[in-house]
C-alpha cells in the first residue's frame, strides 16, 4: 500500500496513537476516530479531588526493545519524565513483606515458609523439569509446591478467573520470568535487588501521568473525538466509514465487536464472539505511607490481587502529605462491596471514588492465537488490520502496543 493512502484508525488508545503518528509520519493521510472525548483509551487519568486517578492499571513506560525505546523519545521530551525507582513487594497471607520477584527474596519469609520453599527447589533439582503443557503446571513445577500455594497460584487466580490449566504456554513468552533452580539459589546469595535487574527503573511523567503520554502522541494527529463507529462497509475497492472513503482500516477496538460492524462485507470471522476478558474495579485511595510502587496480594482474605502506589510515581500525583494508590479488582464489585473488602486489605485504604471498566483482561485458552490468525488472515485481503490489546487479544502493556504498531507499519508500502 503506497504512501499518500487514506487509512481509517479506530480507536485513540496507544495502539490507534502510535501506529497514527508511525503512519502519518511515513506520509499516510491518518483519520482516528475515537468514541470518547479525550485519547488514552486504558491509560486514560483523570483528576479527584487534586489526585491524579489512573482509571486502569498504572501505566508507565520502559521497554527492553531499543527500537521501542528511540521511537518513544523522538516523540517526547525526556526532560517531562522522571526516571523511578520500581520497588514492588509481596504481601503475604499472614501480613509478612516479601521483596518481588519472590523467588528471588527467599531469605524475607518465614522461617517456616523457607525452609519449604527450599525442600522445593531441592526436589526439583532431584527430579528436573518436565514438560509442561499449561500455566498452572508450569507455575508448580518451576517454582514449587510451597510458592506455588502461597504466592504464584492464588495471585493469578484472583486475576485470570479462570482455571490456570486453562491457560496455554505460549501466553508465558516473555510475560513471566522462568529461572532455574540455581539461579533462584545464587539470587538469594548474592541477594540481588530487583532496581539492579533489567525493569528495575521506569519514565513516569512529571505531570498528568500516562495522560500526558496519550495527549502528547494525540498532538498533530487527525483525531475525530465523540465519533463512535457501528459499521463500515465496502464501496468498490475502498472501505466508507461516516461517509469518508478510506483505502485501509486498522482496527483497534475489540475484535468481537468487529462482525456486527462487518455485517454486510461477506466477511467472516468464525469464533471471535468466544474470546474471553475480565473487568477491573479500580479504587482511588488514600493509603498509609509507604515507599512503594506495586504491591501484589495473593491474600484470599480478599478479592484485591494489588495495590498500585501510583501517589509514589511523582510528586504531582497527590496533594501535599497525602498518600494515594489505586486497589484493583478483577470483575464488577458494588461501592457497599469495595468498602467491606477495604476493610481486609493492608495499608489501610480509604475510599475516594472508584470505576469498573468492563474490558481490561483478555483471557487467553489454547485456541485464542489460532482464532486471532484466522481473523487477521480473513481481513488482511480487505486492508482490514488488528492492532491492540483487544484486537489482538494479547495482554500489551505500553511499550508492547508500541512494538507491535511498528511491526505492523513495517509491513506497508512494501
Amino acid at each position: 500500500m503506497g504512501q499518500g493512502k487514506h487509512i481509517a484508525i479506530i480507536g485513540a488508545g496507544i495502539s490507534g496513537l502510535s501506529v497514527a503518528r508511525m503512519l502519518t509520519k511515513k506520509g499516510y493521510c491518518v483519520t482516528v476516530y475515537e468514541k470518547e472525548h479525550n485519547p488514552g483509551g486504558l491509560v486514560r487519568c483523570e483528576r479527584v479531588d487534586d489526585v491524579l486517578y489512573h482509571c486502569v492499571g498504572g501505566h508507565v513506560f520502559n521497554s527492553r526493545n531499543k527500537s521501542v525505546r528511540d521511537w518513544f523519545w523522538e516523540q517526547l521530551n525526556k526532560n517531562d519524565f522522571e526516571l523511578a525507582t520500581r520497588y514492588a513487594v509481596v504481601s503475604l497471607a499472614d501480613g509478612s513483606l516479601v521483596d518481588y520477584p519472590i523467588e528471588n527474596h527467599l531469605y524475607q519469609m518465614p522461617e517456616a515458609m523457607r525452609s519449604a520453599v527450599l525442600d522445593d527447589l531441592l526436589l526439583i533439582v532431584q527430579e528436573g523439569y518436565p514438560t509442561d503443557s499449561n500455566f498452572d503446571d508450569f507455575l508448580l513445577h518451576r517454582f514449587g509446591k510451597t510458592l506455588y500455594q502461597e504466592y504464584f497460584a492464588p495471585y493469578n487466580r484472583k486475576i485470570w478467573q479462570c482455571s490456570l490449566s486453562e491457560v496455554p504456554l505460549s501466553w508465558l513468552k516473555g510475560k513471566l520470568p522462568m529461572p532455574t533452580v540455581r539461579e533462584i539459589i545464587d539470587a538469594n546469595i548474592s541477594q540481588v535487588q530487583e532496581r539492579g535487574m533489567v525493569h528495575s527503573t521506569f519514565y513516569y511523567p512529571r505531570y498528568g501521568g500516562s495522560q500526558f503520554v496519550a495527549d502528547s502522541l494525540a498532538q498533530g494527529i487527525n483525531i475525530l473525538y465523540g465519533c463512535e463507529v457501528n459499521e463500515f462497509y465496502r464501496n468498490g475497492d475502498n472501505w466508507m466509514i461516516n461517509g469518508k472513503k478510506y483505502d485501509a482500516i486498522i482496527f483497534c477496538g475489540n475484535v468481537r465487536e468487529l462482525p456486527n460492524m462487518l455485517s454486510n462485507s461477506g466477511i467472516t470471522l468464525p469464533q471471535v464472539e468466544t474470546l474471553q476478558y475480565h473487568g477491573t474495579t479500580s479504587v482511588l485511595c488514600e493509603v498509609d505511607a509507604n515507599p512503594y510502587s506495586w504491591i501484589y496480594m495473593p491474600s484470599e482474605l480478599h478479592k484485591s490481587h494489588r495495590i498500585i502506589c501510583t501517589g509514589n510515581f511523582a510528586a504531582s500525583n497527590s496533594p501535599n502529605g497525602m498518600n494515594t494508590a489505586t486497589v484493583e479488582f478483577t470483575e464488577k464489585l458494588s461501592k457497599e462491596e469495595i468498602l467491606e473488602q477495604l476493610q481486609r486489605i493492608p495499608f489501610s485504604p480509604r475510599y475516594l471514588t472508584h470505576r469498573y471498566t468492563p474490558c481490561t483482561y483478555p483471557v487467553q485458552d489454547g485456541k485464542t492465537r489460532n482464532i486471532i490468525e484466522a481473523a487477521k488472515a480473513s481481513l488482511e485481503p480487505y486492508n482490514i488490520y488488528l492492532l491492540g490489546r483487544f484486537a489482538e487479544w494479547e495482554y500489551y502493556n505500553m511499550d508492547a502496543a508500541m512494538e507491535a504498531a511498528m511491526n505492523l507499519v513495517s509491513r506497508f508500502n512494501r
